[in-house]
């Protein structure tokens, strides 16, 4: 078996934890991204000063 030396499993770990909080944050934004587009379309569709014509 391998020895590895622990200050460089210690890193590894490190590493790896934060590259997994980062893959779950570019989730949230992309997520946060798509919500505020579809947001800003509905928005579109809305006239801003609907005209009423009794």
């Amino acid at each position: 078996m391998l020895n590895i030396p622990r200050e460089y499993l210690l890193l590894f770990n490190a590493i790896t934890d934060a590259e997994e909080s980062l893959r779950r944050l570019q989730v949230s934004l992309m997520e946060a991204q798509r919500r505020a587009e579809e947001l800003f379309i509905e928005e579109e569709d809305v006239p801003a000063h609907p005209t009423h014509h009794p």
